[in-house]
Protein backbone atom coordinates (compact mmCIF):
# COMPACT_ATOMS: atom_id res chain seq x y z
CA UNK A 1 0.00 0.00 0.00
CA UNK A 2 1.60 3.32 -1.21
CA UNK A 3 1.66 6.10 1.10
CA UNK A 4 -0.42 8.77 0.67
CA UNK A 5 -0.92 12.56 1.58
CA UNK A 6 -4.10 11.30 3.13
CA UNK A 7 -3.06 8.45 5.24
CA UNK A 8 -3.83 8.38 8.92
CA UNK A 9 -1.36 8.29 11.83
CA UNK A 10 -1.65 5.94 15.02
CA UNK A 11 0.74 6.78 18.00
CA UNK A 12 1.17 4.39 19.88
CA UNK A 13 1.55 4.74 23.83
CA UNK A 14 3.93 2.41 25.98
CA UNK A 15 3.41 -1.43 25.49
CA UNK A 16 5.61 -2.87 28.56
CA UNK A 17 6.14 -6.06 26.74
CA UNK A 18 2.46 -7.29 26.49
CA UNK A 19 2.06 -8.55 22.92
CA UNK A 20 -1.13 -10.03 23.53
CA UNK A 21 -1.98 -6.01 24.14
CA UNK A 22 -0.12 -4.66 21.17
CA UNK A 23 -1.35 -7.17 18.68
CA UNK A 24 -5.39 -6.37 19.99
CA UNK A 25 -4.63 -2.88 19.36
CA UNK A 26 -3.11 -3.33 16.05
CA UNK A 27 -5.79 -5.12 14.83
CA UNK A 28 -8.39 -2.39 16.18
CA UNK A 29 -6.07 0.34 14.38
CA UNK A 30 -6.27 -1.64 10.78
CA UNK A 31 -10.12 -1.83 11.52
CA UNK A 32 -10.48 2.02 11.80
CA UNK A 33 -11.15 3.48 8.72
CA UNK A 34 -11.09 0.51 6.08
CA UNK A 35 -8.58 0.38 3.29
CA UNK A 36 -7.35 4.04 4.25
CA UNK A 37 -3.46 4.11 4.49
CA UNK A 38 -1.55 4.45 7.77
CA UNK A 39 1.40 4.93 9.70
CA UNK A 40 2.52 4.44 13.25
CA UNK A 41 4.66 6.02 15.40
CA UNK A 42 5.66 4.31 18.62
CA UNK A 43 6.28 6.58 21.51
CA UNK A 44 8.66 4.18 23.06
CA UNK A 45 9.19 1.44 26.09
CA UNK A 46 8.59 -1.81 24.32
CA UNK A 47 10.22 -3.80 27.07
CA UNK A 48 10.09 -4.18 31.04
CA UNK A 49 7.22 -5.20 33.45
CA UNK A 50 5.14 -7.01 31.23
CA UNK A 51 5.51 -10.96 29.96
CA UNK A 52 6.42 -11.13 26.35
CA UNK A 53 9.71 -8.21 25.88
CA UNK A 54 11.58 -10.19 23.30
CA UNK A 55 7.98 -11.17 21.16
CA UNK A 56 7.00 -7.17 20.83
CA UNK A 57 10.45 -6.19 19.97
CA UNK A 58 10.58 -9.14 16.99
CA UNK A 59 7.37 -7.94 16.01
CA UNK A 60 7.77 -3.72 15.65
CA UNK A 61 11.09 -5.50 14.10
CA UNK A 62 8.74 -7.47 11.63
CA UNK A 63 6.47 -4.27 10.84
CA UNK A 64 9.33 -2.34 10.50
CA UNK A 65 10.53 -4.45 7.36
CA UNK A 66 7.29 -5.08 6.14
CA UNK A 67 6.09 -1.24 6.16
CA UNK A 68 9.33 0.30 5.78
CA UNK A 69 9.01 4.21 6.11
CA UNK A 70 5.63 4.41 7.42
CA UNK A 71 6.79 2.85 11.10
CA UNK A 72 8.40 5.18 13.07
CA UNK A 73 9.49 3.40 16.57
CA UNK A 74 10.82 5.67 18.92
CA UNK A 75 13.39 5.17 22.13
CA UNK A 76 12.52 5.23 25.17
CA UNK A 77 14.17 5.66 28.96
CA UNK A 78 13.66 0.92 29.52
CA UNK A 79 15.06 0.83 26.50
CA UNK A 80 18.11 3.00 27.30
CA UNK A 81 18.32 1.07 30.28
CA UNK A 82 18.86 -2.26 29.19
CA UNK A 83 21.57 -1.11 26.11
CA UNK A 84 23.47 0.62 28.92
CA UNK A 85 23.21 -2.79 31.36
CA UNK A 86 24.68 -4.92 28.59
CA UNK A 87 27.21 -2.18 28.18
CA UNK A 88 28.16 -1.74 31.32
CA UNK A 89 26.82 1.33 31.26
CA UNK A 90 24.20 2.20 33.82
CA UNK A 91 26.05 4.63 35.88
CA UNK A 92 26.21 7.18 33.08
CA UNK A 93 21.89 7.20 33.22
CA UNK A 94 19.89 10.38 34.72
CA UNK A 95 19.88 9.11 38.09
CA UNK A 96 22.48 6.90 38.01
CA UNK A 97 20.13 3.66 37.63
CA UNK A 98 21.66 0.69 39.52
CA UNK A 99 21.01 -2.92 38.15
CA UNK A 100 19.31 -3.99 41.06
CA UNK A 101 16.70 -1.15 40.35
CA UNK A 102 16.14 -1.97 36.54
CA UNK A 103 15.68 -5.81 37.61
CA UNK A 104 13.34 -5.02 40.54
CA UNK A 105 9.53 -4.45 40.44
CA UNK A 106 9.76 -1.18 39.40
CA UNK A 107 12.14 -1.48 36.92
CA UNK A 108 10.57 -4.39 35.70
CA UNK A 109 14.35 -6.23 33.94
CA UNK A 110 13.45 -9.65 35.15
CA UNK A 111 10.77 -10.49 32.95
CA UNK A 112 12.34 -9.16 30.15
CA UNK A 113 15.14 -11.44 30.56
CA UNK A 114 12.88 -14.25 31.43
CA UNK A 115 12.26 -13.74 27.96
CA UNK A 116 15.19 -13.50 26.55
CA UNK A 117 16.30 -16.93 28.70
CA UNK A 118 19.10 -14.79 29.96
CA UNK A 119 20.69 -14.06 33.24
CA UNK A 120 22.09 -10.69 32.53
CA UNK A 121 21.62 -7.97 29.67
CA UNK A 122 24.97 -8.43 27.33
CA UNK A 123 23.23 -11.92 26.76
CA UNK A 124 20.03 -10.18 24.84
CA UNK A 125 19.78 -10.90 21.38
CA UNK A 126 22.65 -8.54 20.03
CA UNK A 127 20.16 -8.04 16.76
CA UNK A 128 17.55 -6.26 19.55
CA UNK A 129 20.13 -4.44 21.86
CA UNK A 130 21.17 -2.98 18.23
CA UNK A 131 18.18 -1.99 17.05
CA UNK A 132 17.39 -0.21 20.55
CA UNK A 133 20.35 1.64 20.56
CA UNK A 134 20.03 2.94 16.90
CA UNK A 135 16.39 4.16 17.40
CA UNK A 136 15.41 7.81 17.08
CA UNK A 137 14.68 9.71 20.17
CA UNK A 138 11.93 12.51 18.69
CA UNK A 139 9.99 12.32 15.26
CA UNK A 140 8.17 15.79 13.80
CA UNK A 141 5.48 15.14 11.43
CA UNK A 142 4.69 19.06 10.90
CA UNK A 143 1.64 19.44 14.03
CA UNK A 144 2.91 17.04 16.15
CA UNK A 145 6.09 16.45 17.97
CA UNK A 146 6.80 12.33 18.95
CA UNK A 147 9.28 11.86 22.50
CA UNK A 148 8.76 9.05 24.81
CA UNK A 149 8.89 11.24 27.62
CA UNK A 150 8.41 14.79 26.24
CA UNK A 151 10.96 18.09 26.14
CA UNK A 152 12.06 21.32 28.25
CA UNK A 153 9.97 23.72 27.89
CA UNK A 154 13.11 26.11 28.21
CA UNK A 155 14.73 24.97 24.85
CA UNK A 156 13.15 24.59 21.50
CA UNK A 157 11.97 21.46 19.72
CA UNK A 158 15.28 21.79 17.38
CA UNK A 159 17.91 21.87 20.59
CA UNK A 160 16.22 19.36 22.80
CA UNK A 161 18.56 17.17 25.37
CA UNK A 162 18.80 13.24 24.66
CA UNK A 163 18.03 12.78 28.66
CA UNK A 164 15.05 15.02 28.55
CA UNK A 165 13.31 13.88 25.54
CA UNK A 166 13.59 10.16 27.04
CA UNK A 167 13.86 10.60 31.10
CA UNK A 168 11.78 14.22 31.99
CA UNK A 169 8.91 14.79 34.20
CA UNK A 170 8.96 18.25 35.36
CA UNK A 171 8.72 20.62 34.15
CA UNK A 172 7.07 19.53 31.01
CA UNK A 173 4.73 18.16 32.88
CA UNK A 174 3.56 21.31 34.51
CA UNK A 175 4.30 23.77 32.09
CA UNK A 176 0.74 25.09 30.12
CA UNK A 177 2.36 27.43 27.28
CA UNK A 178 2.58 26.61 23.65
CA UNK A 179 5.36 24.01 22.84
CA UNK A 180 5.13 24.68 18.95
CA UNK A 181 3.57 21.81 18.25
CA UNK A 182 1.34 19.46 20.17
CA UNK A 183 3.67 17.22 21.74
CA UNK A 184 2.79 13.36 21.72
CA UNK A 185 4.36 11.74 24.68
CA UNK A 186 4.40 8.74 27.14
CA UNK A 187 6.71 7.85 30.06
CA UNK A 188 4.51 9.06 32.81
CA UNK A 189 1.63 6.53 33.05
CA UNK A 190 -1.71 7.54 33.88
CA UNK A 191 -3.63 7.05 36.81
CA UNK A 192 -6.44 7.20 35.03
CA UNK A 193 -5.62 4.57 32.92
CA UNK A 194 -7.21 6.34 29.52
CA UNK A 195 -5.29 9.19 27.73
CA UNK A 196 -4.55 12.85 29.15
CA UNK A 197 -5.13 15.08 26.58
CA UNK A 198 -4.09 18.64 27.48
CA UNK A 199 -3.82 21.94 24.69
CA UNK A 200 -0.54 21.45 24.68
CA UNK A 201 0.37 18.15 25.31
CA UNK A 202 -1.30 14.41 25.24
CA UNK A 203 0.05 11.68 27.15
CA UNK A 204 -0.62 7.86 25.64
CA UNK A 205 1.42 6.08 28.43
CA UNK A 206 -1.93 4.61 29.83
CA UNK A 207 -0.02 2.37 32.42
CA UNK A 208 -0.12 -0.60 29.88
CA UNK A 209 2.80 -2.15 32.82
CA UNK A 210 0.53 -2.19 35.48
CA UNK A 211 -2.39 -3.51 34.51
CA UNK A 212 -3.60 -0.76 31.99
CA UNK A 213 -4.13 -1.07 28.43
CA UNK A 214 -2.36 0.12 25.45
CA UNK A 215 -3.61 2.54 23.96
CA UNK A 216 -3.34 5.05 20.06
CA UNK A 217 -4.09 8.45 18.90
CA UNK A 218 -5.67 8.32 15.70
CA UNK A 219 -4.61 11.72 13.69
CA UNK A 220 -5.33 13.01 10.18
CA UNK A 221 -3.75 15.60 7.93
CA UNK A 222 -6.20 17.80 8.67
CA UNK A 223 -6.38 19.00 12.47
CA UNK A 224 -3.77 18.66 15.08
CA UNK A 225 -5.59 17.23 17.70
CA UNK A 226 -6.69 13.42 17.25
CA UNK A 227 -9.80 12.30 15.30
CA UNK A 228 -10.41 9.04 17.93
CA UNK A 229 -8.84 7.39 20.50
CA UNK A 230 -8.34 3.23 20.33
CA UNK A 231 -7.20 0.84 23.26
CA UNK A 232 -6.89 -2.70 22.76
CA UNK A 233 -9.71 -3.42 24.84
CA UNK A 234 -11.88 -0.86 21.98
CA UNK A 235 -12.54 2.56 20.68
CA UNK A 236 -12.70 5.56 23.59
CA UNK A 237 -15.82 7.72 23.71
CA UNK A 238 -14.43 11.29 24.64
CA UNK A 239 -16.06 10.79 28.10
CA UNK A 240 -13.79 8.54 28.61
CA UNK A 241 -10.94 11.00 28.34
CA UNK A 242 -9.63 13.22 31.30
CA UNK A 243 -6.36 14.48 32.69
CA UNK A 244 -3.95 12.42 34.63
CA UNK A 245 -3.30 13.47 38.73
CA UNK A 246 0.38 12.78 38.55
Amino acid sequence: MADREDALTCAIGDVHGHIGKLEKLLERCEAFAPGRAKRFVFIGDYIDRGPDSRAVVDRLIELQRALGARVVCLRGNHEAVIVAAARGELDTLPGRVSMEQWIGENGGGAPTLASYGVGHAREVSPEHLAWMAALPLWHDDGRRFFAHAGVHPDRPLNDQQDDDLMWIREPFLSHTGDFGRLIVHGHTPTRTRVPDLRANRLNLDTAAGYEGPVTAAIFDHNTVRPIAFISNTGVLRPGELARSDH
